[in-house]
């Protein structure tokens, strides 16, 4: 036979065996909620981690199906050795994971639970990004919010919330010497208004720390000191 025909033959193999090397592998997580449960369905797992293309179904904690998300970068990574199965769901509890690949919470502040999906790393410095989205009371449904899938996306992981002041915080650095904190204001019907910035500067000496915050929709400077 000629290096080409088996080559071929093989390769030819490899397509028909494919999707049983490869199959899907499914998870869930009961304990991320209080109203939601969440199935996962992603091609690719090792005994540390998950990524590629996923499918996240939700459902209430009464069984009922109710909305299907999709990553199309999905990464989860595991805290201990996980023997992933393709035929067998296997419950995630929240020691099992880090960097939550699922997140639940009231990130627009309107008193339901919203979620957020990892797709990719494509936050500052190679961190975790996120798509939110938030539940709308009128379609019944979870919808994408550009808003808050861009600061889920843009700066160093997911962003934090702080539901007394309804403010959103994320963080960011640029090299090893600038280290920013940005917090966001929700505004009902309108969106997202940065009130607040620190900035870190360890490139003077000594280091400098400065803080801005948007007082009656101007930006006033209410520090300025040495670390």
């Amino acid at each position: 036979m000629t290096n080409t025909f088996l080559f071929c033959r093989s390769l030819y193999a490899l397509l028909l065996l494919g999707p049983l090397c490869f199959g899907q592998y499914r998870f869930a997580i009961e304990d991320a909620s209080k109203k939601y449960n969440a199935e996962i369905t992603v091609e690719e797992c090792q005994t540390d981690a998950c990524r590629n293309k996923a499918d996240i179904i939700l459902f209430s904690k009464s069984g009922d199906k109710l909305q299907t998300l999709a990553s199309g970068d999905f990464v989860m990574y595991f805290d201990k050795e996980v023997k992933a199965s393709n035929t067998n769901i296997i419950t995630l509890t929240h020691g099992m994971v880090h960097d939550d690949p699922v997140v639940f919470g009231d990130f627009n502040f309107d008193g339901t639970e919203d979620v957020a999906i990892r797709n990719g790393s494509g936050g500052n410095y190679g961190s975790a990004s996120f798509d939110v989205y938030v539940f709308n009371s009128t379609k019944k449904q979870f919808v994408l919010s550009k808003e808050l899938t861009e600061i889920a996306s843009s700066y160093q992981g997911m962003f934090e919330v702080d539901p007394k002041r309804k403010r959103l915080t994320t963080y960011a650095r640029s090299g090893a010497s600038l280290h920013y904190t940005y917090k966001y204001q929700v505004i009902p019907n309108k969106g997202l208004d940065l009130v607040y910035e620190k900035i870190g500067d360890l490139s003077e000496e000594p280091p400098k720390v400065t803080i801005r915050e948007k007082i009656n929709n101007k930006w006033v400077i209410k520090k300025s000191f040495q670390y």
